[in-house]
């Protein structure tokens, strides 16, 4: 029977989830050069229309239609056939509608392909990133979504994703650093950062957004909601306070854009585990995600490859070290499956063993949509239109006069 309660705080959170797409757009666009924030901006909210459409038609059924092989879904859903505003989703006791569902999970595969966007910042043409966008959704996100929430083999195996480690932020994290490998280094790389407070907007506007994300993954109104909204909330301020005071220990200076990144940080890593860990996981869960992703921007930069916006270090290492922490630190008795700490081996085997195949899987199959979409249509703009920047040679439009 459907909850109202529940069908409406879903709608509520489906708006949540759906904010952090202009929020992510502000946070990347205050962070690159003047010259690209229109095209950075742009190429983030496009998924806004792009991904809605395809989403509608074909999207959700190979989603969430009914599991063929424990790989797709079928086409029962394709168009949104076979839904009407009375049909219940089957797998959530039936408390909220279809049509709640479908919505919901939208906004998390609007958000997804465009995380990627901060990798190969500066450099993809438009139309290469429309061809690049629909080719992931349909060999990435869509089987993604299937494998671990749509009843695909992943899920019948007993891997564990509350709100998108793996769905979300392994997906785009590593694919960002296939995009990135495969276009290669900037040309004429300038200094970014061009509007912090456009960053903090962006950052508040993702933070908020988050408890959609995370506490709405619930599904329902009960006390997986309550967990997974307070973990966010302690996961990002234990992350964020670590990163800035790492930066200060290194740098003797105090750095708003590691405040803002440490909390992204924290919550793409508390976002598999945000419903099963306990608070006080969640407080060591935030500390790590911190220190680990920074080791990992570092190490990225040390090695020069240019990942411009650090969108592996924070959104893939943060997606696969949340996985993994939930294979250690999980408890049934919040929900779900005992982790290691609580004699739960089996589960941490799993958990590891699925980060690690979809990373590659991720990363690789990328890789290969990027060398597609180069046959089909000029990924990388040239270094004419690069110095000049994206937003003339692009968008013939200035985020400034």
């Amino acid at each position: 029977m459907l909850d109202t309660g529940s069908d409406g705080f879903m709608l509520i959170a489906a708006a949540l989830v759906f904010i952090m797409t202009p929020g992510l757009a502000l946070f990347y666009g205050g962070l690159v050069n003047r010259k690209n924030a229109v095209a950075m901006m742009m190429q983030n909210f496009f998924s806004a229309g792009w991904t809605t459409i395809l989403w509608v038609l074909f999207g959700f059924t190979l989603a969430f239609g009914m599991d063929v092989a424990g790989v797709i879904g079928n086409g029962q859903y394709m168009f949104l056939l076979n839904i009407t505003p009375n049909t219940l989703f089957p797998d959530n006791t039936g408390v909220i509608s279809m049509y709640t569902f479908m919505i919901y999970q939208l906004m998390f595969a609007i958000i997804t392909p465009v995380l990627m966007t901060g990798a190969f910042a500066d450099r993809m043409k438009f139309k290469g990133f429309i061809v690049f966008t629909t080719l992931w959704l349909f060999l990435v996100y869509f089987p993604f979504a299937h494998w671990l929430w749509g009843g695909g083999f992943l899920q019948q195996w007993g891997v564990e994703d509350f709100a998108g480690g793996i769905v979300v932020h392994v997906s785009a994290g590593f694919g960002a650093l296939a995009a990135m490998f495969y276009l290669g280094k900037r040309l004429h790389p300038k200094p970014g950062n061009h509007s912090i407070p456009m960053v903090v907007l962006g950052t508040a506007l993702l933070w908020f957004g988050w408890f959609g994300f995370n506490a709405g993954s619930a599904l329902r109104v009960d006390a997986d909601t309550n967990v997974a909204f307070i973990n966010t909330m302690i996961a990002a301020a234990f992350a964020s306070v670590t990163w800035m005071f790492w930066d200060y220990a290194v740098h003797k200076k105090w750095s708003s854009i590691g405040f803002l990144t440490g909390s992204i940080a924290g919550l793409a890593t508390i976002t598999p585990a945000a419903g099963f860990v306990s608070p006080q996981a969640a407080m060591l869960i935030g500390i790590l995600a911190a220190l680990i992703s920074h080791w990992v921007v570092d190490f990225v930069h040390k090695k020069g490859w240019d990942d411009a916006l650090d969108v592996w270090g924070v959104h893939g290492i943060g997606g696969f070290t949340g996985i993994i922490l939930l294979g250690i630190f999980g408890s049934a008795v919040v929900a779900g499956a005992n982790g290691l700490i609580y004699g739960g081996v089996e589960f941490f085997g799993k958990q590891v063993a699925a980060a690690c195949l979809t990373a590659v899987y991720a990363f690789l199959v990328t890789y290969g949509i990027a060398w597609i979409t180069n046959k089909i249509t000029p990924l990388r703009v040239s270094e004419e239109e690069e110095e000049k920047g994206l937003d003339e040679s692009e968008f013939l439009e200035t985020a400034y006069s």
